[in-house]
């Protein structure tokens, strides 16, 4: 994704992201945040640069003072074209000069004085560009972004959740026509093809993912696809997702080619089941965990626990992963506006694996499902 963001967002709300983030930032004890290009940049300015370099870019977020974004001179233009542009002020540096200097003057740190401070930076910032700023302020010290503000993206407003909402119906799109597509006697890679040019053709920008795990290698979660052909008997695990319109889509449905046999229509109605209960356990206040234990209590009780191997669920914005995770151990409390996965599954090693996943976003009283398919087993061709 390159130059200004998709998303229909103002000046005015990219302004409310920034004061909020910068106040977040004081919250957690931080004297500030620096933002390297990413997600975290998009979605607090809407500007993404037209090529990451050597060349530092960095958004300055302190309280009690004005957002500033450092930025090369050669894309200061682009820069200011950004939504969020007239809500921030931009410091370009030229060639031959220290953008760590530059960088340091705002941290309000006071430079070579010594006086220190711990900030927080984004994830994906070079180690060049956090060596500079140490180096220019060997009293500071940081703290990742998803340390130290793991909710910052977590909560989407209105307009996000509506472009949440597309992205999954984009998704949902994609799944109804794949299933009209012949599987038997094809490569995984091709009906992941297939896939990813129907994600593009219903309105994805980018295509981050596209698992297509037929018999044995639907016993591995992450396996994508390969160049095994799928054959009749196939149980055939399918999870594709990527970004539309800046947001991201993230759903998984388990077919299969031809008949099922007797255990492989349990195991996906065992399944079936554990997502739903991890759906039903969805509602303002309850700990990230309960998903994760709601699900995971349907599977282990019917003897499946050991072959249910990764967490319930996972964040998604604009990213397709990102913090809220649905693991045991988590007790962060569920929030009105959070989206994030459903998608419990059993793994048999050397037979088969069934996975079926929803992107699910907390209502007032509940949860509401952004991926509306069929959850039943779908017999393909």
């Amino acid at each position: 994704m390159t130059g200004t963001a998709s998303a229909p967002f103002t000046a005015d709300d990219y302004r409310a992201r920034m004061e909020r983030a910068a106040r977040e930032a004081a919250d957690a004890g931080l004297a500030g945040l620096l933002v390297a290009p990413g997600p975290d940049l998009v979605w607090l300015t809407g500007y993404a640069p037209p090529a990451v370099t050597e060349r530092l870019t960095l958004l300055v977020l302190a309280p009690g003072r004005a957002p500033v974004l450092v930025v090369p001179t050669l894309e200061a233009p682009d820069a200011a074209k950004a939504a969020g542009a007239p809500a921030l002020t931009l410091r370009d540096w030229t060639d031959g000069k220290d953008p760590y200097a530059i960088s340091a003057s705002l941290l309000g740190t006071g430079g070579s004085d010594g006086v220190g401070g711990r900030f927080g930076i984004s994830d994906n910032a070079w180690a060049m560009h956090l060596l500079g700023l140490q180096n220019a302020l060997p009293a500071t010290s940081y703290a990742s972004l998803t340390e130290a503000l793991p909710m910052l993206r977590a909560v989407k407003d209105a307009a996000e959740l509506e472009l949440m909402a597309a992205a999954g119906a984009a998704a949902d799109a994609t799944f109804e026509e794949i299933r009209k597509v012949p599987f038997a006697g094809r490569r995984e890679s091709e009906v992941g093809a297939d896939l990813a040019d129907l994600l593009r053709r219903f309105g994805h920008s980018q295509v981050d993912f596209t698992i297509v795990a037929s018999g044995p290698n639907g016993a591995n979660p992450h396996h994508e696809v390969g160049d095994r052909v799928i054959e009749r008997g196939d149980m055939v695990v399918l999870d594709f997702g990527g970004l539309k319109d800046g947001y991201g889509s993230d759903t998984s449905r388990t077919v299969h080619v031809g008949e099922p046999t007797d255990e492989e229509r349990r195991v996906h109605d065992l399944v079936r089941a554990a997502q739903e209960a991890g759906f039903q356990a969805v509602r303002p206040g309850v700990a990230c965990q309960e998903v994760d234990r709601a699900a995971r209590a349907v599977i282990a009780d019917a003897g499946y626990g050991e072959y249910f191997i990764h967490r319930t669920g996972h964040g998604i914005g604009v990213t397709t992963h990102e913090p809220p995770y649905m693991i045991e151990g988590e007790e962060r409390p569920l929030v009105p506006g959070m989206c994030f996965s459903v998608e419990p599954g059993v793994y048999l090693p050397g037979r088969f694996g069934v996975r079926i996943e929803d992107i699910v976003t907390v209502t007032e009283d509940g949860g509401r499902r952004l991926n509306d398919t069929t959850r039943e087993l779908v017999i393909v061709d």
